[in-house]
C-alpha cells in the first residue's frame, strides 16, 4: 500500500476509503464485491442522523474506537487512526488527518 503523506483529507479518503466505499462514496468501490458485508454509503450518514453529520462519530469509526461495530457492519474495516498516529512521530498529525478525512466525508453528504 503506498503511503500518502497528504494531511488533505479528500487525499486521504482516496488513498484509503476509496477502494470500499468508492470514489463518490456510494459503497461501490472495486474491492467492495470481494467483502463479506457491503461498506456503507457515506452519503447518506447526515441523512440517517436527522440531517446532522455526528462529527465525533465519523471520527470515533475511522479510529476504530466505536462500541458498535455496526457502524461498519463489521470490524473488517481498516482502522485508519492507528495508522495515522504511526505515520509521524508527532502523534498530533494523526488526529489532524483523522479530522480533515471526517470534514472530507461531511462534504460528500447527499443534498
Amino acid at each position: 500500500m503506498h503511503i500518502t503523506q497528504s494531511l488533505a483529507g479528500k487525499d486521504l479518503y482516496h488513498e484509503y476509503c476509496a477502494v470500499c466505499h468508492g470514489i463518490a462514496g456510494k459503497g461501490d468501490g472495486p474491492a467492495a464485491s470481494a467483502l463479506k458485508v457491503s461498506p456503507s454509503d457515506l452519503t447518506q450518514i447526515s441523512l440517517k442522523n436527522g440531517g446532522k453529520f455526528p462529527e465525533l462519530q465519523v471520527q470515533y469509526t475511522i479510529k476504530g474506537e466505536t462500541a458498535e461495530p455496526a457502524a461498519h457492519g463489521s470490524k473488517e474495516m481498516p482502522v485508519w487512526g492507528t495508522l495515522f498516529r504511526h505515520m509521524n512521530a508527532n502523534q498530533d498529525v494523526g488526529a489532524v488527518r483523522v479530522y480533515n478525512l471526517m470534514k472530507y466525508v461531511e462534504e460528500i453528504q447527499a443534498k
